[in-house]
């Protein structure tokens, strides 16, 4: 029988099958034991699976997964458990979308350009939405219209919302429609109320941390998968601060800012990082103003950060 898993506490999955039977499943033994999987979880919110029902008794709803179905993508985070072993956040999925907000509080475009990597990395499309509309004076709008120049011209969309006055959700709700979408952002930018909004009677908790919380080491890590009321599913993620450039080396990392694909096979050496090296077409363009600086420090700053012993 085949389901998909919506909630994971690290030894429970909650799959839902096809005709939209929910049963708690556990992961048969051999997958622990699988060395072609690497990661510190083998299942992850978003899979596919195959169940076999407990019929010893069927009102308890409990199944078995025997086998998981070949994944479209995934993305990934560094595991507690390891730097060099990482974690599935979600698998399958549509797009990303990040919430983030000008103040209260203030979304830097470190964590923007971050995410957007990451989500570049696994080949997820990526929607950039700024929350809190409703509290921002002409400074912030001002940052916003600077945000939203930058990352539209890119080829990033971008939204501005007010969860609180219902502003744009309707947007929102268009853009998430017959999707599978990762909904990430730091705690305080209005995440769950937002989720509250898209998926009635939901009544996440609107604090710091939201949504269910497990039992185990680092539970905000796990994922939650919400049905969306016009198609498609939402996927929460309490943990997206642990998110963590993975398996993405030194020389990889340009590829995944978009506007310095054109230039990469310009530069005078074919492993050229963009820092130092004479004849780079990426510093040139960055010089002329045809890739914005912020991004290039972005890139520089992240590019510090990828240690070589991981590979």
């Amino acid at each position: 029988m085949q389901a998909t898993v919506y909630k994971s506490t690290g030894s429970w999955y909650v799959v839902k099958t096809t005709t939209g039977e929910t049963f708690q499943a556990r992961m048969k033994g051999i997958f622990k034991k699988n060395e072609d999987i690497t990661s510190t979880n083998p299942i992850a919110v978003g899979d596919v699976v195959e169940i076999v029902p407990d019929e010893s008794d069927a009102s308890a709803k409990n199944a078995m997964i025997t086998e998981i179905g070949e994944r479209r993508n995934y993305i990934v985070r560094s595991s507690p458990h390891g730097r060099n072993k990482k974690h599935i956040i979600a698998a399958n999925l549509d797009q990303a979308m990040l919430i983030g907000t000008i103040r209260e509080p203030r979304t830097s475009q470190g964590f923007i350009d971050r995410f957007l990597v990451t989500a570049a990395a696994y080949h997820i499309p990526a929607v950039l939405v700024f929350n809190k509309k409703d509290i921002y004076r002409a400074k912030e709008m001002e940052v916003f219209e600077a945000m939203e120049a930058l990352y539209t011209d890119i080829g990033y969309p971008v939204k501005l919302i007010s969860a609180t006055e219902q502003e744009g959700i309707d947007e929102i709700r268009a853009i998430l429609k017959g999707k599978t979408t990762l909904m990430s952002g730091h705690s305080g930018v209005g995440k769950s109320s937002l989720i509250n909004d898209l998926v009635p009677g939901l009544d996440l908790r609107t604090t710091a941390v939201s949504g269910w919380s497990g039992k185990g080491l680092h539970t905000t890590t796990f994922a939650e998968m919400y049905d969306l009321p016009d198609g498609g599913c939402l996927i929460d993620t309490p943990g997206v601060r642990e998110f963590g450039i993975v398996d993405i080396d030194k020389a990889e990392l340009s590829h995944y800012f978009l506007e310095m694909q054109p230039y990469l096979s310009q530069c005078q050496f074919n492993n050229c990082l963009h820092i130092n090296e004479p004849g780079c077409a990426v510093k040139e363009a960055v010089e002329a103003g045809e890739i914005d600086p912020d991004r290039y420090v972005s890139y520089a700053t992240i590019l510090e950060t990828i240690g070589e012993e991981q590979y």
